[in-house]
């Protein structure tokens, strides 16, 4: 579970990165499922779009299925455009901040 200081971090950090996943009229298919698993587990962070003219899922709804299936978390969902996170467990490439506690 993220904080909301690595979230924002996380946000920070999505703006200049790469859309490398589009959902389009055929909604989340395995292969996109795939897609979307391998690039996270390469990059940790991976941007998503939804083409919503065609596709039959909202952003929202195509961020937390590919999410689920993923096991990773989404970072966020602005307009057609969604964030995905989770850490490589082998070779992290992303430092969050530290959660303080107390």
């Amino acid at each position: 579970m993220l904080t909301s200081k690595q979230r924002a971090y996380l946000r920070s950090l999505a703006v200049n990165t790469d859309t490398i996943l589009m959902v389009g009229k055929g909604g989340i298919t395995p292969e996109i499922v795939k897609q979307a698993n391998d690039a996270i587990v390469k990059r940790e962070l991976i941007k998503g779009k939804v083409l919503t003219e065609t596709s039959p899922v909202t952003p929202r709804e195509a961020a937390e299925t590919i999410a689920e299936r993923t096991k990773s978390e989404v970072v966020q969902v602005i307009g057609s455009k969604f964030s995905l996170y989770k850490r490589n467990q082998k070779e992290p490439k992303i430092t969050l901040p530290k959660n303080k506690k107390g």
